[in-house]
């Protein structure tokens, strides 16, 4: 006696159409909750903080000129020129003031912000401070041939809330997300057609013997 083997079972089209119709609803939206409520709790919180700096003219410039290096400063800010100064008041490699450290300027004003983020408070408001600091120091440098010069304008202050998603957010998103795919699943998937599909009995054919009753009877 040979034991054959089990083979799983394949979901068929006629085994989907006897699943209730919002199964792939609900299933996709409690996937969706679960894996964004896991992302939002693994995944470590991040915290911003910001310093300003504002470039100052000098008696042989205009605000023209400041606007126009302030925005020149801004794009200066992640070269290894000023952020090799900067790692050492901050603390951390050069790489990761690059990789932490954003800078953003105004059109309408001559003032950059210099923003770091951080899992750590104080680590954000460190990297902040001492890149706006490195950076008004190279321009101390250059102020000769530029005739303008940066002032840190604010210094960065310890955030009090992170700037990354909650877990509630993440799970509202997962949510969202989840449900939606459920929904294309669900418009996707096959039709009732009202019929049973169970095969019914073969329809009986009159065999040899039967047709010669038959002609016996005429």
């Amino acid at each position: 006696m040979t034991d054959t083997p089990l083979h799983p079972r394949r979901l068929s089209p006629a085994l989907l159409r006897r699943l209730p119709s919002w199964s792939a609803l609900a299933v996709g939206t409690l996937l969706g909750a679960l894996l964004g409520g896991a992302y939002g709790m693994l995944t470590p919180a991040t915290y911003t903080a910001t310093s300003y700096v504002v470039a100052v003219p000098t008696d042989k410039s205009t605000p023209e000129a400041a606007r126009g290096f302030a925005q020149a400063y801004g794009r200066v800010a992640q070269q290894l020129a000023v952020l090799g100064d900067a790692q050492v008041w901050a603390g951390v490699p050069a790489r990761t003031l690059q990789d932490r450290v954003r800078t953003a300027t105004s059109p309408d004003a001559p003032m950059l912000a210099v923003s770091a983020t951080s899992s750590r408070p104080a680590l954000a408001v460190d990297m902040a401070n001492a890149v706006s600091r490195a950076l008004t120091q190279h321009a101390d440098h250059t102020k000769g041939s530029t005739q303008v010069r940066l002032v840190q304008f604010s210094r960065a202050i310890r955030p009090s809330e992170p700037t990354s998603a909650t877990s509630a957010v993440t799970t509202l998103v997962g949510t969202s997300a989840g449900g939606l795919l459920g929904g294309l699943a669900l418009l996707a998937r096959p039709r009732r057609t009202g019929r049973d599909e169970a095969p019914g009995p073969a329809p009986s054919v009159p065999g040899p013997a039967t047709a010669a009753d038959a002609s016996g009877q005429r």
